[in-house]
C-alpha cells in the first residue's frame, strides 16, 4: 500500500480537478492552487465528479490561492492561455525537491519550466482524457479511459506512477520525452483544429471531414518524425475511429464558451517545427489561419 503524499495542482480545471479528486480519494492530501473565488469554492465544496469510469463522488480536497509549502508532487494541468499568470502561484523555492509534471498540450513548454523551476524537477508529461470543469468544483469527465504518460528516468519516476496508478489513472513511463510529446500532437493537433473550425464531435471529423482529417495526420507525422520522434499515421486514424463519436476537444468548448483558444500552443506548434524543418503542411497552415482569423463553420 502506498504511503499517503501531498500534492499540489496548479489549475484545477477538468485534467487537473478530476486528477485531484481521484489523488484524494485514493487518500492523499491534495492542494488545489487556483484563483481566490474557485479556491474558496473548493475549501467549502470539495471537487465533485461524474465518472463513466469512476462513479459519481465528491472528494475533500485543500485549496489556496498560492503553494505555501513543500510537497511530494506538483501537477500543472492549466491551460497554455493562463500559463504564465499561473506560474506564479507556485514559487520555485516553495516546492522543495517535488517532481514538477506539467500535464500541457503542445510540445514547447518543457523549457520555460525548466527555466523556472530546474531540469531535474521538471517531468514532462501528456494525458488522454475528455474532462470538463463545467463549473468551479464541478468536473463531468466523458472518455471512457484516463491515461497518462510520463517522460523521464525510470527510477525517479516510479512513485510518482504508482501514485496514479493506484488512483485509477494508467500510466505508463518513457524515457524519450519528444516522443511522447509529439505522440499526443501529433493526435490532438488534427483533432483540435477540425473540431473547433467546423464545430462538430469527432464522430463527424471522421466521416465527413475525412479527406482533411487524413491530411491533417500526415502533415503532423511528417512533423513528427523530423522532429526525431516516431510517427504512424494509420495507428493514429486507427485510434481516432475507436473514439467515442460524440467526443469534442478542449479547443472546441473554450471556442463555444468564448473562451481563449489554445491554438499557438497546438496548430502553432506544427507550423512553427514545420518550419525549422522545411515540411510542408498546408492543410495545417489554412486552419490555424481560419480559425485566427475567426472563421468557423457551423
Amino acid at each position: 500500500m502506498l504511503a499517503p503524499a501531498t500534492v499540489a495542482v496548479l489549475g484545477p480545471g477538468g485534467v487537473g480537478g478530476l486528477l485531484a479528486a481521484l489523488l484524494a480519494r485514493a487518500g492523499h492530501r491534495v492542494i488545489c492552487v487556483a484563483g481566490e473565488d474557485t479556491a474558496r469554492t473548493l475549501r467549502r465544496d470539495g471537487i465533485r465528479v461524474r465518472s463513466a469510469q469512476f462513479g459519481d463522488f465528491t472528494a475533500a480536497v485543500e485549496a489556496d490561492t498560492e503553494l505555501r509549502e513543500p510537497v511530494d508532487l506538483c501537477l500543472i494541468t492549466v491551460k497554455h492561455t493562463s500559463l504564465g499568470a499561473a506560474l506564479d502561484r507556485v514559487p520555485p523555492a516553495v516546492l522543495g525537491d517535488a517532481p514538477v509534471v506539467p500535464l500541457l498540450n503542445g510540445v514547447e513548454h518543457p523549457p520555460a519550466l525548466r527555466e523556472r523551476y530546474g531540469d531535474r524537477r521538471v517531468v514532462p508529461g501528456v494525458i488522454r482524457v475528455e474532462s470538463t470543469r463545467v463549473a468551479p468544483g464541478v468536473v463531468e469527465h466523458g472518455s471512457p479511459f484516463t491515461e497518462v504518460d510520463l517522460a523521464g528516468a525510470p527510477e525517479r519516476l516510479e512513485s510518482v506512477a504508482a501514485m496514479l496508478e493506484a488512483a485509477g489513472v494508467r500510466t505508463r513511463v518513457a524515457r524519450e520525452e519528444t516522443a511522447a510529446l509529439w505522440a499526443k500532437l501529433t493526435f490532438l493537433a488534427p483533432f483540435a483544429l477540425l473540431t473547433t473550425r467546423y464545430g462538430v464531435p469527432v464522430g463527424d471529423v471522421r466521416t465527413a471531414r475525412r479527406a482533411e482529417l487524413v491530411a491533417l495526420v500526415e502533415e503532423a507525422s511528417a512533423v513528427s518524425r523530423a522532429c526525431g520522434a516516431p510517427a504512424d499515421p494509420a495507428a493514429v486514424l486507427a485510434r481516432y475511429d475507436a473514439f467515442p463519436p460524440g467526443t469534442r476537444s478542449s479547443m472546441q468548448r473554450d471556442a463555444e464558451a468564448g473562451r481563449p483558444l489554445e491554438l499557438d500552443a497546438i496548430g502553432g506548434a506544427v507550423l512553427r517545427a514545420a518550419e525549422r524543418h522545411a515540411v510542408a503542411v498546408p492543410v495545417t497552415a489554412r486552419l490555424v489561419a481560419e480559425l485566427t482569423a475567426g472563421r468557423p463553420d457551423r
